[in-house]
C-alpha cells in the first residue's frame, strides 16, 4: 500500500513536470509554470504564488448615493433631490515580478464607460517608485486618498476646482519614513470618451499640441509611528492649457465645481473660459496629522493664471480657497496611514463588527478677481460650507455615510450666467449679479443638503 502511494505521488510529479515543460500560451510560445494558491485578505480575492514573486487581485467598489435638498430661497432655481451609483468600479491589479507592477481600473456607474488607472510601474529601486499611464499625480492629500477612505461623501470645493485627478503622464516618487519627494510630467486628463473626441479632434482637425505640465510635491513627517503622526507638504504644478477640455478652444482656462455634492449638477462656482491663457502655477500647502482615533487634515490652495502677452494683462489672476476637516472614531478604533503614498488609509475597526465615525468640516472658495481689474474682472463666485459628518464601518469593506452640509454662495456664484442669485428692484429673479438688490443680504443660493451613502468594496 505504501508502495502504491508512493508510486502515485511519484507519478504526478512526472505528470507534472511534463506539462510544465510543454506548457505553451496561445501564441505557442513556451511559457514558465508557476501553482498558484487563492486567499481571501479581508474581502479581497488575491491569488499568489508560492514564492510570493507573483500577485493578481480584483479590486472592486461599489457605491450607491442618495441626497436631498432643502431651505433654498424661494426665487432660486429648484435643486432635485435624486439617487445615483456615484462609482461601480472594477480593476484588474498584478505584481508581475517583484520589480514590476500593472493595474487597469475602470468606471461603470450609471451604465456609462470611464477608464481610470492604467499603470506600467517599476519598483526595482530601494524606496523609489517610476509609473507610465494614467494616474493620479500626487498633489493634494484629498485627490489622492481613495474615495473608499474618505472623511465625507465627496472632496472639498477647492480641491474638486484646483487639484489636478487622473492624467496620462510619466511619475516618480520616493518615499521613506520621514520623507516624500515625488514629480510628474502630465499630459491629457483621463475621463471619458467626450474628453478622447475633444484631444483627437483638436489633434486631426486644428494641429493642436496636447499641452503638458510638470508637478513635484514634498511632504515632511517628523512624526511617523503606527498610532501617530504628522503630515506637512506642499506641491507646485506648471500647467500649460490643455486640449482635452473643449473643440476648437485652445490658450484657455476654466475653473468650475459643484457644492461638494454630486447629485446636484449645478456648478455655481464657474470662471467661464479665459481666453488667451498662457500658463497657470497651481500650489498648496497641507497639514495633516492622526493620533490614535483621531485625524485631523486641512490645506490652502491657490492658482495664478497667467495670461498671453498680447492680451496686455500683465497681473496674473488669482484664485484661492481652503478646507478644514477632523475625524474620531468612537469606538475606540484607530485612522491609518499610508507612508508609500502619503495620504490616509483605511481605519482599524474598535469592535469586532466595524465602528462609528463623527467628522467635522469647513471649507471655502472664492473664483472672484475683479478689484482694480476693470473690463477683465472676474467675477466666478465664492462659497463657503459647513459640513457635519457620521461614517458606520461595518466589517473592514462594508460602509455607510450620512452628511448634512449647509452652503452659502455669494451673488456671483450665477453658474457663469445661468443661475438665479437673487432679486432685481422690480422684486424679480435675476441672473445678473449687477442688478441684485439685496434684501437682509438676501444675494446669491444658500440651501442645505442630507446625504447618504452605501458602500462595499471587494
Amino acid at each position: 500500500m505504501i508502495a502504491l502511494f508512493l508510486g502515485t505521488i511519484a507519478f504526478a510529479q512526472a505528470e507534472k513536470a511534463l506539462v510544465e515543460e510543454k506548457a505553451v500560451d496561445q501564441y505557442g510560445n513556451k511559457v514558465d509554470v508557476k501553482d498558484v494558491f487563492a486567499s481571501d485578505r479581508d474581502g479581497i480575492l488575491v491569488f499568489e504564488s508560492k514564492d510570493k514573486e507573483y500577485k493578481f487581485w480584483f479590486d472592486s467598489r461599489v457605491q450607491i448615493d442618495f441626497a436631498n435638498y432643502w431651505g433654498q430661497q424661494d426665487w432660486a432655481d429648484k435643486i432635485g433631490d435624486g439617487a445615483s451609483v456615484r462609482r461601480a468600479r472594477f480593476a484588474v491589479k498584478a505584481q508581475i515580478t517583484p520589480q514590476w507592477y500593472g493595474e487597469v481600473d475602470m468606471e461603470l456607474a450609471n451604465g456609462s464607460f470611464e477608464l481610470k488607472d492604467a499603470i506600467v510601474r517599476y519598483t526595482g529601486i530601494k524606496n523609489m517608485q517610476f509609473s507610465v499611464g494614467s494616474q493620479k499625480p500626487d498633489f493634494s492629500i484629498s485627490r489622492n486618498t481613495s474615495s473608499r477612505y474618505l472623511e465625507f461623501m465627496e472632496r472639498p470645493m477647492v480641491v474638486s476646482a484646483f487639484a489636478p485627478s487622473r492624467h496620462l503622464g510619466i511619475f516618480a516618487k520616493y518615499a521613506n519614513k520621514l520623507l516624500f519627494v515625488s514629480g510628474s510630467m502630465l499630459f491629457q486628463e483621463i475621463e471619458g470618451q467626450e474628453t478622447r473626441d475633444f484631444v483627437e479632434k483638436n489633434n486631426k482637425d486644428y494641429g493642436m499640441s496636447e499641452g503638458v505640465s510638470y508637478l513635484g510635491k514634498v511632504v515632511l513627517r517628523p512624526i511617523n509611528e503606527l498610532d501617530y503622526g504628522i503630515h506637512i507638504g506642499g506641491a507646485i504644478m506648471f500647467d500649460t492649457p490643455k486640449t482635452s477640455d473643449e473643440t476648437g478652444v485652445y490658450n484657455t482656462t476654466r475653473f468650475s465645481c459643484r457644492n461638494a455634492t454630486n447629485i446636484n449638477r449645478k456648478k455655481y462656482i464657474d470662471t467661464d473660459d479665459i481666453k488667451n491663457t498662457d500658463h497657470n502655477l497651481i500650489y498648496t500647502v497641507e497639514l495633516a496629522g492622526h493620533y490614535n482615533g483621531l485625524r485631523v487634515e486641512g490645506a490652502w490652495i491657490a492658482d495664478k493664471t497667467y495670461m498671453k502677452e498680447e492680451t496686455g494683462i500683465d497681473k496674473p489672476y488669482f484664485f484661492q480657497g481652503w478646507y478644514v476637516e477632523a475625524g474620531y472614531l468612537l469606538l475606540g478604533g484607530m485612522q491609518s496611514y499610508d507612508s508609500g503614498s502619503a495620504k490616509f488609509n483605511r481605519i482599524r475597526n474598535g469592535r469586532k463588527w466595524g465602528d462609528v465615525e463623527l467628522a467635522l468640516k469647513y471649507e471655502y472658495l472664492d473664483m472672484n478677481d475683479y478689484k482694480d481689474r476693470g473690463a477683465n474682472a472676474i467675477y466666478g463666485g465664492s462659497a463657503d460650507l459647513f459640513g457635519v459628518g457620521l461614517n458606520f464601518y461595518f466589517s473592514k469593506q462594508v460602509k455607510f455615510v450620512l452628511n448634512y452640509q449647509y452652503v452659502n454662495n455669494d451673488r456671483y456664484a450665477n453658474g457663469k450666467g445661468k443661475l438665479y442669485v437673487g432679486l432685481d428692484a422690480n422684486g424679480n429673479p435675476t441672473k445678473d449679479y449687477t442688478k441684485v438688490v439685496a434684501k437682509d443680504g438676501d444675494a446669491g443660493v444658500n440651501y442645505h443638503m442630507l446625504l447618504g451613502r452605501f458602500q462595499i468594496a471587494f
